[in-house]
């Protein structure tokens, strides 16, 4: 397992801290992983692809909203998990950043995202033009139904959110990049 510090530096280096949070200290596990029978059918098994820091997934792999587990030690401490992607609608000009993918709140520590409410559906990333980043955030609550879900989807904010709801510094995060599968889409001349 990779020290908070190996993580942070990953982050920096991703420009994951900058461009979406500060700088903060991990306090929480969260692990991320994606159904491999969601992948296309490539021999792929079925245990799944666990989101590292930095590491690539494609649009196929990431179709279905992810596994989510959480670490903490009471149940009584809720969370709220953002999902947003910095680079929409193209990393070259991200005027739609930060597209909101994915928000679910009041999960309970030591479960998973199934157990929260989710207030902002999945929606699987399809990236069209460059590299995205695909962000996590954990943030604690402080108490339960206390986070609300906003009545849009692009430029999203997660500093703001955050600040809004009172949610503090995250206490967890990890991304992971995403571009366009080639050859997929599009018509094949005889």
């Amino acid at each position: 397992m990779r020290s908070s510090r190996d993580q942070r530096d990953s982050l920096v280096l991703g420009r994951v801290i900058g461009d979406v949070l500060d700088h903060f200290e991990r306090s929480v596990t969260l692990r991320i992983t994606y159904d491999a029978s969601s992948s296309s059918s490539s021999g792929s098994s079925s245990t799944g692809r666990e989101v590292t820091i930095g590491g690539e997934l494609k649009p196929s792999q990431v179709v279905n909203q992810p596994r989510v587990d959480i670490g903490g030690r009471d149940l009584r401490t809720f969370y709220t998990l953002v999902m947003v992607d910095p680079d929409a609608p193209s990393p070259s000009d991200p005027n739609l950043r930060e597209y909101l993918h994915w928000l679910v709140a009041d999960i309970p520590a030591t479960t998973g995202a199934s157990y929260g409410q989710e207030l902002v559906c999945y929606e699987s990333p399809r990236p069209s033009v460059g590299i995205h980043r695909f962000v996590f955030v954990l943030f604690r609550q402080l108490g339960r139904e206390t986070v609300f879900a906003p009545g849009w989807r692009q430029n999203f904010n997660t500093r703001e959110f955050a600040e809004l709801y009172n949610l503090g510094d995250p206490v967890a995060a990890t991304y992971f990049n995403c571009q366009r599968e080639t050859g997929s889409g599009g018509r094949r001349r005889p």
